[in-house]
C-alpha cells in the first residue's frame, strides 16, 4: 500500500540524540533513577487516548521522554477519521494535541506499525514504559445468515470511507441501487451515519468530507433510513446531544426530512420508569423521542426523505435481492424486554414474530472491536486487554500478575464506549498508575539493562528500513490539505490514499 517512502529526518534525529539537562524541580518530582536518566515512554496510537496520555505524562513527570507511534502517517485517530465532517467543533481538540506534539520532550512517529515494523517485545526492551492506545480497528458481527452479502458494511467502514481514511478509500458503497438503507444500532455512530446519508449535500460540501464520498452522496437515491434497535427508546444508546441535533433541530439540520416514531413503541413499563429515574440521560433521550413522535410535518417536496426509528426488533437474517449476491431485505424478529435476573438490566428476547424490511444497503453499528497482538493477553469476548487501572495483566484468571512496564488506555482498556472527552479521564487513571509505579522505583533497576528509548526505536526502524513520518511530515500534509480545501471553500481537502499521503509528507 505504498509505504517506506520517507527517510528519517536528519535534523530531528540529531535533536533526539542530543543530551538533555534537568532542572532542580525535575529531579524533585522524579524518582532517583529518573533523575539520573530519562523515563522513556512509548505510546502506541495517536488518537485521543494516546495524546491525552502523552499530555498527562509530560505534565506529571519532568524527566519523561514520550514517543508516540501510529500506523497511519496522520495523527489524531478517530478525531480525524471518526468524528462526522459536520461536527467541526469536536475536532478543535487537535489544536491541544498539536501543542503536545510540539513539546521538545515528545515526538511522533507515523507510518510505523506495531506487529510488522516492530514487535511488542522489542518495544518493551527499548522503553521503560509502553502504553497501548491503538483503539479498535475491527468490528463485531451478528453471526447470522446472509451477513456476507454485498451491500452490508460496518458503520466503522462507512465512517472511515466518508472521512477519507486511506484503508477505506476504495470501499465504494452502492448508494444508487435502492431508496432504503438500514442502520442496525441506535448509538451516536448510528445517528452520524443516518445524518450523513440524509443531509443536504450542499451543506456537506463546506465540510472536510472526502471528495469521493460527497460525489457518491450527490448521486444517492436513498430516501429512507431505518434506525433499528433491539430494545426500546429508554435503552437507546445515543446521547441527548446527538439526538437533539437530529430530532430537536432536524428542520435545520436535515432539510426535507420527516422523522417517524411509532407512539406504541413509547409505552413504558415500571422497569423503564425506574431506569429513567436513575439516569438523567435516559430520561432526556426518551423525552426527545416522545416529542418527535407527536410532530407531523407536511412536506410535498419531491426530494422529501424519511428517518424511521424502529424499536423492539432484532435482525435474524439478511435476505438476498433477485441477483442473489446483494442484500435486498432484512428479517427482523419482534422483541420484548425482560429482566436478566443477574444484573437487573432489561434485555431483549425474541417473541417468535417475524417481519421483513426491504433495503438495498445495511450498515451495522453494533460496536467496534479491538484486535490482539502477539505477546499481549486479550479478552476476546469483551475485546479488551485485561488490566487493573491501566496496568496490563498477564491473563484473565484470578492468579494473573501485572506485566511490568506495560499499560493500556482508551478503547483497548475499557471497550469502545464514550466520547472523545471520556479518554481524558481514562488517560488520567492510567498515568496515575504509571507515576505511582515510578515512585515505587519499579522502572529503576541498576543491575538491569538500560532502556535506550528514542535512540533504540530509531535503530530498530533503520535496521528494518521502516521509513517513519515525523510530526513535521504531518504538518506538510496538513498544509497541503488546507490549501487544497481553501480552493473549494472547505476547511481541508483530505488526502485519502497512502502513497499520496507519504508523498505530501516528503515534500518541501
Amino acid at each position: 500500500m505504498g509505504r517506506r517512502l520517507l527517510l528519517p529526518h536528519t535534523r530531528r534525529l540529531m535533536l533526539f540524540l542530543r543530551p538533555m539537562r534537568y532542572s532542580a524541580s525535575a529531579t524533585a518530582t522524579a524518582t532517583a533513577g529518573s533523575s539520573r536518566d530519562p523515563l522513556h515512554v512509548c505510546v502506541v496510537g495517536s488518537g485521543p487516548a494516546g495524546f491525552y496520555t502523552a499530555e498527562k505524562m509530560l505534565k506529571g513527570h519532568e524527566g519523561v521522554r514520550v514517543d508516540i507511534i501510529d500506523r497511519l502517517p496522520t495523527p489524531f485517530g478517530l478525531v480525524r477519521s471518526g468524528v462526522a465532517p459536520d461536527h467541526p467543533e469536536t475536532k478543535i481538540v487537535v489544536n491541544q494535541f498539536s501543542r503536545v506534539a510540539a513539546n521538545p520532550r515528545c515526538s511522533f512517529f507515523g507510518n510505523v506499525t506495531l506487529g510488522s515494523d516492530l514487535s511488542l517485545s522489542e518495544l518493551r526492551k527499548t522503553y521503560d514504559v509502553v502504553v497501548l492506545a491503538y483503539g479498535a480497528e475491527s468490528d463485531r458481527s451478528f453471526g447470522i445468515p446472509g451477513e456476507d452479502l454485498r451491500g452490508i458494511h460496518s458503520a466503522r467502514e462507512f465512517v472511515w470511507w466518508y472521512n477519507g481514511h486511506p484503508d477505506m478509500c476504495n470501499l465504494a458503497p452502492d448508494l444508487t441501487n435502492t431508496d432504503s438503507a438500514v442502520v442496525l444500532g441506535q448509538g451516536n455512530v448510528a445517528l452520524d451515519v443516518a445524518r450523513i446519508l440524509l443531509r443536504c449535500t450542499t451543506e456537506l460540501a463546506s465540510t472536510d468530507i472526502a471528495d469521493y464520498a460527497l460525489d457518491a452522496l450527490r448521486s444517492s437515491t436513498i430516501r429512507k433510513v431505518y434506525l433499528v434497535g433491539r430494545r426500546g427508546p429508554v435503552q437507546a444508546a445515543c446521547t441527548a446531544k446527538e439526538l437533539r441535533e437530529i430530532l430537536g433541530n432536524y428542520k435545520m439540520c436535515l432539510k426535507n426530512v420527516n422523522v417517524y416514531i411509532k407512539e406504541a413503541d413509547l409505552a413504558t413499563s415500571p422497569a423503564d420508569k425506574e431506569e429513567m429515574r436513575n439516569s438523567r440521560i435516559k430520561r432526556r433521550v426518551y423525552e426527545l423521542l416522545s416529542k418527535a413522535a407527536t410532530v407531523h410535518q407536511e412536506n410535498n417536496d419531491n426530494d422529501q426523505k424519511e428517518l424511521h426509528f424502529v424499536f423492539f426488533r432484532k435482525p435474524t437474517k439478511f435476505l438476498p435481492s433477485e441477483d442473489g449476491s446483494t442484500v435486498g431485505a432484512m428479517e427482523l424478529e419482534k422483541t420484548l424486554l425482560k429482566d436478566d435476573g443477574a444484573t437487573g438490566k432489561q434485555v431483549a428476547v425474541g417473541t417468535g414474530e417475524f417481519e421483513e424490511l426491504k433495503c438495498g444497503i445495511v450498515l451495522k453499528s453494533i460496536g467496534y472491536k479491538s484486535l490482539p497482538i502477539e505477546g499481549l493477553s486479550f479478552d476476546k469476548y469483551r475485546g479488551v486487554v485485561p488490566n487493573l487501572r491501566g496496568r496490563v495483566l498477564s491473563s484473565e484468571s484470578e492468579t494473573a500478575t501485572v506485566e511490568p512496564g506495560l499499560y493500556v488506555v482508551g478503547w483497548l482498556k475499557r471497550g469502545p464506549t464514550g466520547i472523545v472527552a471520556t479518554n481524558l479521564h481514562c488517560a488520567e487513571e492510567t498515568v496515575d498508575s504509571i507515576l505511582e509505579d515510578d515512585r515505587k522505583g519499579l522502572f529503576t533497576d541498576p543491575s538491569g539493562p538500560k532502556r535506550q528509548g528514542r535512540r533504540g526505536l530509531l535503530e530498530i526502524l533503520e535496521q528494518k528500513n521502516a521509513r517513519y513520518v515525523p510530526f513535521d511530515g504531518w504538518e506538510k500534509i496538513d498544509t497541503k490539505e488546507k490549501a487544497d480545501g481553501e480552493l473549494k471553500n472547505k476547511p481541508r481537502e483530505k488526502i485519502t490514499r497512502w502513497n499520496e499521503l507519504l508523498e505530501a509528507a516528503r515534500e518541501g
